[in-house]
């Protein structure tokens, strides 16, 4: 999505003195030698936060905490435009990953968001900036979007409630009540997609020496088929986590945790 551009921030804060000044100047031409008003105070570049951000124009302020945090609005989603590209927090983003956008919660905070119309529900890991329509409040990513069935409608009314920052969170996933539906569910591990159905069975043959239970599951995509590797099937985040820290560890890298669809 979108990246801090520091020339924007000098950019901002010379409009923001030109304005001010304009003020100042008027006031002295309207008001002649009366009582002096006390000064005006100009930001500075030094005092903006280091996680400021600027587009088109507005300065979006990320907050330090989500602790509490809840909201209501509207969701949009986005998928193969945007797929395995640079978010913004540096990871790749894969529209598969149950992975969400949003303009001020901190990265890595898990947020839960339901459908207000249908009441499904989905949890959602911050690692994106976004969207900068009016009015929407947090961009999903396909898999997420698609497990509250707004993938037709593009755009839905949702309640988000944050829940923590993601280690505390998957952490905590290891004694609750597993009927507590905001950490569990299913979910497997995607390795890799591929349009040759026999390089995702090299890999495949690669991973079911260090993993149990690894699938190939065919995917329409556009008209082409694509045929994804993925490995187990969990019925919480933590599980989901611990494979993916697993793999990372025996070579495989850009693994992620999506929703289990097959």
């Amino acid at each position: 999505m979108a990246n801090v551009l520091s020339t924007g921030l000098k950019k901002s804060a010379t409009v923001k003195i030109t304005c001010f000044t304009f003020i100042i100047v008027t006031a002295a031409f309207f008001f002649g030698c009366g009582t002096p008003k006390p000064a005006v105070q100009i930001p500075s570049p030094e005092t903006i936060p280091k996680n400021a951000y600027q587009i088109d124009g507005k300065m979006y302020y990320p907050i330090d905490s989500a602790d509490g945090f809840s909201q209501q609005g509207v969701a949009s989603w986005y998928g193969e435009q945007f797929h395995e590209k640079k978010t913004a927090n540096g990871e790749t983003y894969n529209m598969y990953a149950m992975t969400a956008a949003h303009k001020t919660l901190p990265f890595g905070t898990m947020v839960k968001v339901r459908n207000v119309e249908n009441n499904k529900t989905t949890i959602v890991r911050v690692n994106d900036r976004g969207p900068f329509c009016r009015g929407r409040i947090i961009d999903l990513s396909y898999s997420a979007a698609k497990e509250i069935e707004m993938i037709g409608n593009g755009t839905t009314a949702v309640e988000i409630v944050a829940l923590g920052k993601d280690d505390d969170v998957l952490t905590a996933s290891d004694n609750i009540n597993p009927d507590n539906q905001y950490f569990t569910g299913d979910f497997t591990i995607q390795v890799g997609a591929f349009g040759d159905p026999g390089n995702a069975e090299k890999l495949k043959n690669s991973l079911e020496k260090i993993a149990d239970n690894v699938q190939i599951a065919p995917f329409d995509a556009n008209g082409k088929t694509l045929y994804r590797v993925r490995v187990g099937r969990f019925t919480s985040l933590k599980q989901a986590q611990n494979m993916e820290n697993h793999l990372v560890q025996n070579g495989f890298e850009n693994v992620y945790t999506v929703a289990w669809d097959l």
